[in-house]
């Protein structure tokens, strides 16, 4: 079994991330952080909204394709999901892989993948399912497979988009050299008009804004920090030479936040970055999964080309 992360060891982690994000030249938040219990929940009711084209788009191209996805060896062995996700997408292919053995899903949210396995549990009694709370972002360590078994990995959601690219050729490196026979379903936001983007991580119901506002009130809870949530703003910006979005929490006016003891200052209008999603082109795809040890095998879109599902191969 890889390790997981017990409650101390995740508190010490959150506490010194965020100490040294927060006491960085320029303040920065790991956009893992943003998913505890509360943010999951938010995030789910973020991809429901209408504004929010991502995962209703990628849910369209997985059903338009699982038969096909049906034929990859993984779809008969192990599927590892990375990051147990919107249950739509993970039920979409549990039903079309029919001999599929085991599922696994990992997850840095002990609650929510606990009630993620559950449910998969009772809806697929036949499927050994082998939950793994653990922070996928890290070296994975042994995972619980069995050598006979292919694996296919799951990786929708476009979360690849939020690491820096460096950082998603160590990401998908690590999971080749965990799984080196292993194909893998990968989603990922193409980019687009700005207007499209910027309604989508600023959407009009306010809900983005309160996912991201909701690692404040993380940082209060859980490291006796008093930050006075109405004197900052949730802010999403596209910076097209990055081709990402920004998810930023701005300071509304100069002030000092005690974080776990630690006095922070804010000058007026800085800003904490919690957040990238950058957007591949096909082609720059492709060049970070060469320079990661992985090949695109097919690419599948929708019909105005918003958002790509990428089959690897690794090499």
């Amino acid at each position: 079994m890889t390790k997981h992360v017990s409650p101390d060891e995740h508190r010490k982690t959150f506490r010194a991330e965020i100490l040294a994000g927060l006491t960085a030249p320029r303040k920065t938040c790991n956009s893992k952080w943003l998913y505890d219990d509360v943010g999951s929940h938010l995030f789910e009711a973020i991809t429901e909204l209408d504004a929010y084209y991502p995962t209703r788009t990628e849910l369209a191209i997985l059903k338009r394709n699982a038969a096909k996805y049906r034929r990859l060896p993984g779809a008969r062995g192990t599927m590892v999901e990375l990051g147990s996700g919107s249950s739509r997408k993970t039920d979409l292919l549990l039903n079309a892989f029919q001999d599929l053995s085991v599922y696994m899903p990992i997850d840095i949210s002990a609650n929510h993948l606990k009630a993620s396995a559950e449910r998969v549990r009772r809806a697929y009694p036949s499927l050994a399912v082998i939950p793994v709370a653990a922070d996928f972002t890290q070296p994975f360590g042994k995972l619980p497979l069995l050598p006979e078994l292919p694996v296919l990995v799951f990786f929708p959601g476009s979360t690849i988009g939020n690491f820096e690219k460096d950082a998603a050729i160590g990401l998908l490196r690590q999971i080749r050299d965990a799984m080196p026979e292993a194909t893998m379903i990968v989603g990922v936001d193409r980019p687009k008009a700005e207007s499209v983007l910027l309604e989508a991580y600023d959407d009009p119901a306010g809900i983005t804004a309160a996912f991201n506002m909701n690692l404040l009130q993380r940082i209060n809870r859980e490291l006796e920090a008093d930050f006075d949530l109405a004197s900052f703003a949730h802010q999403a910006i596209w910076n097209a030479g990055e081709s990402r979005i920004e998810m930023h929490l701005k300071s509304l006016k100069a002030q000092t936040v005690t974080v776990a003891g630690e006095h922070i200052a804010f000058a007026d209008s800085e800003t904490i970055h919690t957040e990238n999603s950058h957007k591949y082109s096909e082609k720059a795809l492709s060049e970070i999964a060469g320079e990661s040890g992985w090949r695109v095998l097919d690419v599948d879109t929708d019909p105005d080309g918003l958002f790509s599902v990428n089959t690897l191969q690794a090499n």
